[in-house]
């Protein structure tokens, strides 16, 4: 399908409903197969942002992992608790500070979330690649200039982050 240009008024509601429009669609069509292997097995959309965190960075305490996800303790711990009783994350104790909770995938959580991140790779993939890299360079701008400017550091603090 060919993208029409942006308008020279881009800045128009006609062509932020566009903008607002294929963010649900692309987003929905982004994450269907993850949903529904998501669902499989009796998980959901907070279940996978807890676990694609802790795998790209092993051993992260809770309360990076509570600044990452921008989740209040309450949803975060119902949430951990499930992936744990799964025998997908497992808690360690701090190497220095005994009291420090450090969060890892297991053989098990690290395995769901290479399946589910497969599902995303392909899609985003083939999306990029039909795009080109300066657009996906532009999408990348749009995407961080919606992230508030005090919210930025947590795409920052994830390696290979640049917001």
């Amino acid at each position: 399908m060919a993208v029409p240009s942006a308008s020279p008024l881009f800045l128009r509601e006609p062509e932020i409903r566009r903008g607002a429009e294929l963010l649900f669609f692309g987003y929905a069509h982004l994450y269907s197969q993850t949903d529904r292997l998501l669902n499989e097995q009796g998980l959901g959309r907070a279940h996978h942002r807890a676990l694609y965190f802790i795998a790209r960075t092993p051993d992260m305490t809770i309360s990076a992992l509570l600044r990452t996800l921008g989740i209040t303790k309450q949803s975060l711990g119902r949430v951990l608790g499930e992936l744990t009783e799964r025998g997908l994350v497992e808690t360690r104790t701090g190497r220095e500070d005994r009291r420090q909770r450090l969060l890892r995938l297991t053989e098990a959580g690290a395995a769901l979330e290479i399946r589910l991140f497969d599902l995303m790779r392909q899609r985003l993939g083939a999306a990029y690649a039909a795009a080109g890299q300066d657009d996906v360079t532009g999408f990348w701008r749009v995407l961080e200039a919606l992230i508030p400017l005090e919210e930025r550091h947590r795409v920052i603090a994830l390696k290979g982050g640049a917001a």
